[in-house]
């Protein structure tokens, strides 16, 4: 993200903040609250030498939109990679809706991490922007969940899912959506920086996740399709960072 337009992100938000706090209420007011997915918390996918998967983020994680965790992001992500890394995978879920990244460092991950993991996904964003976090606060509080999930569980390789993109979710009205759009891509582009550090890879949400179609009744969380997606890309990124090449299709509990 450019300059330029982080700048016009922190202008318009000043610029436009009663009319922004305003859309916020009534967005509030008025938009379904959707409970997270339910049953196990953990699963596995049957197949040879196990990877052992630990997700860790906020509402995404937690599965809201999706009925269990075998339809939202962890359990899809584990078929997923099963399919394109052809071995087993043992997955855990560690997701708090409302959370954000200094959350789930400060009240999620010890827990989470007190049983061992090969990769650790980290899904988070939505709630740093929608709080308004600076690109600045997000990725020191991003870099600090890193370094933690790594003191605990050794280095283990870390796939950072990019910042959902605001600016094309149905739920949210105009400028809020403009304005958010904005914050959110320049917390995005702060999280691509961590890619340079050894092993953590990024992985932007691909557009097609924002079809209005693949949200849920909210229109603010992905269903069961828009998760599949979604964890079809992370599982290419996956395979692309530990050597193992994507697949075309990205598999899943309906097809």
């Amino acid at each position: 993200m450019s300059p330029f337009r982080a700048g016009l992100a922190v202008a318009a938000t000043a610029g436009l903040a009663p009319v922004l706090v305003a859309q916020g209420l009534r967005v509030r007011r008025t938009t379904p609250r959707l409970p997270g997915a339910t049953g196990p918390r953990h699963g596995s996918v049957p197949g040879p030498d196990p990877l052992r998967l630990l997700v860790v983020g906020e509402s995404t994680v937690d599965g809201v939109g999706a009925r269990t965790h075998e339809e939202a992001l962890t359990g899809q992500l584990a078929v997923a990679l099963a399919s394109r890394l052809h071995r087993g995978i043992s997955w855990r879920v560690a997701g708090r809706t409302g959370a954000n990244a200094r959350t789930v460092r400060s009240e999620l991950l010890d827990e989470a991490c007190r049983e061992p993991a090969d990769l650790l996904v980290v899904a988070l964003g939505v709630n740093d922007t929608i709080e308004l976090r600076s690109p600045g606060r997000y990725r020191c509080d991003l870099l600090a969940l890193v370094v933690a999930a790594r003191r605990a569980l050794g280095p283990v390789p870390v796939l950072l899912a990019g910042v959902p993109p605001l600016r094309a979710f149905p739920a949210l009205p105009q400028p809020l959506r403009l304005v958010l759009g904005l914050r959110g891509e320049a917390l995005d582009t702060a999280a691509a920086t961590l890619a340079a550090l050894p092993d953590v890879t990024y992985c932007p949400v691909p557009g097609e996740v924002v079809d209005p179609a693949l949200f849920a009744a909210d229109g603010f969380h992905p269903g069961p399709p828009g998760y599949r997606l979604w964890a079809g890309t992370l599982a290419d990124a996956v395979g692309r960072s530990l050597g193992a090449p994507g697949r075309a299709g990205s598999a899943g509990p309906n097809g």
